[in-house]
């Protein structure tokens, strides 16, 4: 009887310790080239890594919202999400609001998040801000004493 509680016990604590270390940190990401982030999220969702979200996820940043399972998705007081529209480079180097990747950006989010986006006029050039109550809202809180890697 001992033996199997021993072994229990044990088993418990390498579910915990597995568990602690299977979570990745946004903590300051301003957000770059859709394709990378799609990939990189792609490969994320198919790990089974749990996001936590705390501090800035801005432009390309927040397709984690899409591509990774929503119970898979934690937020910190901290987090704060920055929605805009997509643009390109136009011949002068001035960005050019892509409509189309503008789309599939926005068609890639939960409905409540599109919701919130389209009461604040859609996206646009502009960045909007996600976070505090309305965040914690859509999203389960996470414990900051959690041991996480920080994704950039």
């Amino acid at each position: 009887m001992k033996f199997a509680t021993g072994i229990l016990a044990a088993m418990l604590l390498l579910a915990g310790i597995e568990a602690s270390q299977a979570l990745v940190r946004i903590t300051e990401d301003r957000g770059g080239r859709i394709g990378t982030y799609v990939d990189k999220y792609q490969g994320l969702r198919q790990s089974g890594e749990t996001v936590m979200i705390d501090g800035l996820c801005a432009s390309a940043c927040t397709i984690v919202l899409g591509a990774v399972p929503h119970d898979k998705i934690c937020v910190t007081p901290r987090a704060n999400l920055g929605f805009h529209a997509a643009w390109d480079l136009g011949a002068n180097g001035r960005a050019i609001t892509n409509r189309e990747a503008t789309d599939m950006l926005y068609s890639m989010y939960p409905s409540q998040v599109q919701r919130w986006i389209a009461q604040r006029g859609g996206l646009t050039p502009r960045m909007i801000f996600l976070r505090g109550k309305q965040l914690m809202n859509m999203y389960k809180p996470c414990y900051l004493d959690a041991r996480a890697s920080t994704s950039r």
